[in-house]
């Protein structure tokens, strides 16, 4: 039995689904086994994003997460890998937050070329649907991130975030 099987998690149940919806637009969805909330805060806790953000067949290594997630706030997430010569960081900014069921922020890693990211958190019968916008500036840019493999929504990724919902679905309230 697996980890997920263990959980109670059924892994066909929450499949991820990747869909092109433009030229410019990327689609992520998955539902998690939890209330909003606590889907939520897995995405803007430092401590809990540490937990789950890189999947662990990269054999990468989340070095650093700094989120001050508000409206206006900043993100600085820093990565590692033996083969990379130098960590990699990811940052921007958050445009908008509503607790419990919005976050928007940018890619400015990418300079202008980096996307714009909306997260979508709905909640129903204790399941949340997450639902991941990401909105490239040209068809040419989503064309070269697709074909590049750097596109960075996985199902290992979150499966990881599966188990983490799951040893904290004991304890359903805010912490």
């Amino acid at each position: 039995m697996d980890e997920r099987e263990a959980s109670g998690i059924n892994p066909t149940e929450y499949a991820t689904t990747v869909e092109r919806k433009s030229e410019r637009e990327l689609v992520v969805t998955r539902t998690f086994n939890g209330p909003a909330h606590i889907v939520f805060d897995a995405w803007t806790r430092p401590e809990l994003l540490k937990r789950w953000w890189v999947p662990k067949s990269f054999g990468a290594s989340f070095d650093s997460c700094e989120a001050d997630v508000r409206t206006g706030g900043t993100y600085r997430f820093v990565f590692s890998h033996p083969s990379a010569e130098q960590p990699m960081a990811f940052f921007g900014s958050y445009v908008e937050v509503t607790p419990d069921s919005l976050l928007v922020w940018t890619n400015d890693e990418g300079g202008e070329e980096g996307p714009v990211t909306t997260v979508t958190f709905e909640e129903s019968g204790g399941e949340t649907l997450v639902a991941i916008h990401e909105l490239y500036r040209s068809k040419k840019v989503l064309d070269d991130a697709m074909a590049t493999g750097s596109i960075s929504w996985s199902g290992e990724q979150f499966e990881q975030l599966d188990q983490l919902l799951a040893a904290r679905g004991a304890s359903a309230g805010r912490s």
